[in-house]
């Protein structure tokens, strides 16, 4: 296998998650996005969606982070990332894309980016857009995880919650964003943090990141 990928992707950052989680082998090929290299002609050859992830595997391209999650359950159904009961299946489902549709779409770099060159908003205007999404959404799912109790992960072990879940805390935390108020969140941080396949898929600890310099 390999992931196409950027050290600080947040969407990249849950593939390598569970690729871990579920003990599957896979090469990084880096991507660069703050040079443009997804835009580049060989790489929309590969993945039209010019964006990353992209996972090389068995003679196809998967894209779309979401889909291939779903995907590696499926094609890989040891050490699965959906619990077996069909609420608690909607549960983490529920969770998870409350972060991934909610959150990603409008704090994502292009968009950054467009709201920065295009529009000519200040870093101070920046921040403050991302801190008022993040807000939104992460108050409820904070009252969510309140009601299902004090646990180290949503159900009995990590899964597609975490690997949604801890990327997002990760920028989060890159923009300053006050998460003292959200003890349930940052309980499964603390315990996803010390997780063999969550330590190896930090950004810091990528081959294309300036900490491996």
């Amino acid at each position: 296998m390999r992931l196409y990928a950027y050290y600080r992707s947040s969407t990249s950052y849950r593939l390598r998650i569970a690729l871990n989680l579920k003990g599957l082998d896979y090469e990084i090929v880096p991507v660069n996005l703050l040079e443009a290299e997804q835009r580049s002609e060989a790489y929309r050859k590969l993945n039209p969606f010019a964006g990353v992830p992209a996972l090389e595997a068995d003679g196809r391209v998967y894209a779309q982070s979401m889909a291939i999650l779903e995907w590696l359950d499926e094609r890989y159904p040891d050490r699965a990332l959906l619990p077996a009961d069909v609420e608690d299946r909607f549960t983490m489902r529920e969770l998870s894309l409350a972060i991934a549709t909610e959150l990603h779409a409008p704090l994502n770099l292009p968009v950054l980016k467009y709201l920065k060159t295009d529009l000519g908003h200040s870093q101070d205007e920046i921040d403050t857009w991302y801190r008022h999404w993040l807000l939104k959404t992460l108050v409820p799912l904070e009252a969510r995880l309140s009601a299902l109790g004090s646990h180290d992960y949503l159900f009995d072990a990590p899964g597609l919650f975490e690997c949604v879940l801890i990327p997002q805390l990760y920028n989060a935390r890159r923009f300053d964003f006050d998460l003292s108020a959200m003890p349930h969140m940052t309980r499964i941080e603390a315990a996803c943090l010390k997780h063999p396949a969550f330590v190896a898929a930090h950004p810091d600890n990528q081959p294309d990141s300036p900490e491996q310099a």
